[in-house]
């Protein structure tokens, strides 16, 4: 679902991925161990600002997007000229504060944690 080159929007791979996520955490929703839930949603959300770096592919789209969802023009221009990999901007914090969590949940991307606790209450 993560293929580099698959040229499709991040609603799309959201979509694709929404059902994948809720029949594995439905599976192994009995699990005790919380940190791997943690670790997962991490990596998710990681992997997905990297499908965005990589779809604004140039210097100039990239400075342009992160100004637009709130960076300074000074900060924008810094972070999409770094040189750095897709993986590591992903993770770097301009990225954080342009594509937030709740960002990502708007677009209907399911928190492991937070559906494990609720089939675990439904239970």
């Amino acid at each position: 679902m993560f293929r580099r080159g698959r040229g499709r929007s991040l609603r799309r791979v959201i979509g694709d991925l929404r059902p994948v996520l809720i029949g594995w955490v439905s599976y192994y929703r009995k699990s005790e161990v919380r940190n791997v839930f943690e670790q997962l949603d991490q990596w998710i959300r990681r992997k997905l600002r990297v499908i965005l770096w990589r779809q604004w592919k140039r210097n100039w789209t990239r400075a342009k997007e992160l100004n637009r969802r709130g960076l300074s023009h000074e900060q924008a221009w810094t972070s999409a000229t770094n040189g750095r990999g897709p993986w590591w901007n992903a993770g770097a914090s301009h990225m954080n504060r342009a594509v937030p969590t709740r960002y990502l949940s708007q677009l209907g991307l399911v928190s492991l944690i937070q559906k494990r606790l609720q089939l675990a209450r439904s239970n």
